[in-house]
């Protein structure tokens, strides 16, 4: 996409202001001159004038295309600048005595200033190069363009002339001339009023083009990040598995097109050799939540994905998968950069009912026991720092034993950090309170979503946010 530039011409509106031809005069030394009889913004009953800029005012204001901006103004300035020619130049990206038509009223096909500049004509020198590139507004009243001039054909039959910088960081980059076929057709007068308003107009017309540019811009941004989003998401698991003894449910959120949370089971061989993935077998629960989020946080997402997928040999114990995975964020991802990754990764067994676990900076798992109070289950124990910030840490495995009836909910902080509109967080007590009554491992998911959203107001969330529900069953 090409980079957002102010836009290449000046509006197609009529602003009083002339550079000369080789007997242009400046504001400065014209003196008064007839003019023919018509409405101006400084004359008139003021609430006829009010009424009038309120009219345009209102149009100029619902446009969202420049070119449809560009043409009512034109329009609306016709009524208050009688004039028989119209011509729009521009220097912009142009060396001098180069100048630029953006506008004639002479062609029967405008072209698109913003969009077809390569159909404009670029004229070198003359008549319009000495106006533009004079840099100030000129009103010529008795107009005379050699037939040699380039500018000659633009001005056949005209008489008098006024022309109107419009500025541009200090520098008439754009300019809009009037003609008349009488000689005296315009009052000096009222030359400082059309230049101050074809400049406010000049600037409402590059904010326009500037909006729809961003527009633009954004679309596209918008499409690449879903390209993302849909990548990151892939690496997710497609469906939950099926645990022997397990009723999962899982929920995702994220706070951008893209996140960094992630999550991942492992099937493993069972205590007695039964096959991984059977019945009999074991499973590794992994939940990570990379810090920041967004698009930065969802690619971190996918490395931190493939290297645990690349260790050799099954992904166990816990604390040797955090070893590997830590290793290598730091020496090729993390390291220099501030970013980090917390996880928690645990190994359940269901012959046994227990959990084998490391954790690395990660909040560690809520459990409601088969009774129905949350108790702790889980320590420190196997604890270490986040991922990616000290490749030297070492982890360790620690075990926790729980019961049938109960349900261990593994999140990210994401949901605990939550705010509400006074900047409260949601807390572990908001969280276990929406967890005590659940009646499954989707209703536990159901209640969690419930209650951050009557505490933040139904707003977007803040972060990324991950919950996974794992209820024992037997």
């Amino acid at each position: 996409m090409s980079t957002t530039t102010p836009p290449p011409e000046s509006p197609a509106s009529p602003a009083p202001a002339s550079p000369a031809t080789s007997a242009a005069t400046s504001p400065a030394n014209i003196s008064p001159v007839s003019h023919p009889d018509h409405f101006s913004v400084g004359t008139g009953p003021w609430q006829e004038r009010l009424a009038y800029v309120v009219e345009t005012m209102r149009e100029m204001s619902s446009a969202t295309d420049p070119e449809s901006m560009v043409s009512a103004y034109g329009d609306r300035v016709g009524e208050l600048v009688p004039s028989d020619r119209f011509v729009a130049l521009s220097r912009r990206d142009l060396q001098r005595p180069l100048v630029r038509v953006t506008r004639s009223d002479l062609w029967e096909d405008q072209p698109n200033p913003w969009k077809e500049k390569s159909r404009l004509p670029v004229l070198s020198g003359g008549f319009f190069s000495d106006l533009i590139w004079g840099d100030l507004p000129v009103v010529i009243q008795d107009l005379t363009v050699p037939a040699d001039d380039p500018a000659a054909p633009y001005c056949a039959g005209m008489r008098s002339l006024i022309a109107v910088p419009n500025y541009d960081r200090g520098e008439a980059l754009n300019m809009v001339l009037l003609m008349r076929e009488v000689p005296n057709g315009y009052n000096p007068e009222q030359l400082p009023e059309h230049v101050w308003m074809s400049n406010l107009f000049g600037r409402a017309t590059y904010n326009l083009v500037l909006r729809a540019q961003v527009q633009d811009a954004y679309e596209v941004l918008d499409r690449e990040l879903k390209v993302v989003a849909d990548i990151q998401r892939s690496l997710l698991p497609a469906t939950l598995p099926d645990i022997a003894g397990v009723e999962l449910a899982a929920d995702y959120q994220t706070s951008a097109r893209a996140g960094g949370d992630y999550y991942d089971f492992f099937p493993l061989p069972g205590a007695r050799g039964e096959p991984a993935g059977s019945p009999g077998g074991r499973w590794g629960i992994l939940i990570a939540d990379v810090s920041g989020h967004g698009t930065p946080a969802a690619v971190l997402m996918a490395v931190t994905h493939s290297i645990a997928h690349t260790r050799s040999g099954p992904p166990e114990p816990p604390s040797q998968l955090m070893n590997f995975v830590n290793r290598h964020l730091a020496a090729r991802y993390t390291t220099g950069n501030g970013t980090f990754v917390t996880a928690f990764y645990g190994i359940y067994d269901p012959a046994v009912c227990q959990l084998t676990y490391a954790c690395a900076g990660h909040p560690l798992p809520r459990v409601r026991d088969n009774a129905g109070r949350m108790r702790e289950a889980f320590s420190s124990d196997g604890g270490g720092l986040p991922l990616g910030i000290d490749g030297d840490e070492i982890y360790h495995d620690a075990v926790a034993r729980c019961a049938p009836g109960a349900m261990i909910t593994f999140y990210t902080d994401g949901i605990s950090e939550a705010r509400n509109a006074t900047g409260e967080l949601f807390g572990e007590g908001r969280l276990d309170a929406a967890l005590e009554p659940a009646a499954s491992a989707q209703d536990a998911v159901a209640r969690v979503r419930a209650a951050l959203s009557a505490f933040t107001g139904g707003k977007p969330p803040g972060d990324d946010q991950t919950l996974i529900v794992a209820r024992l069953t037997t």
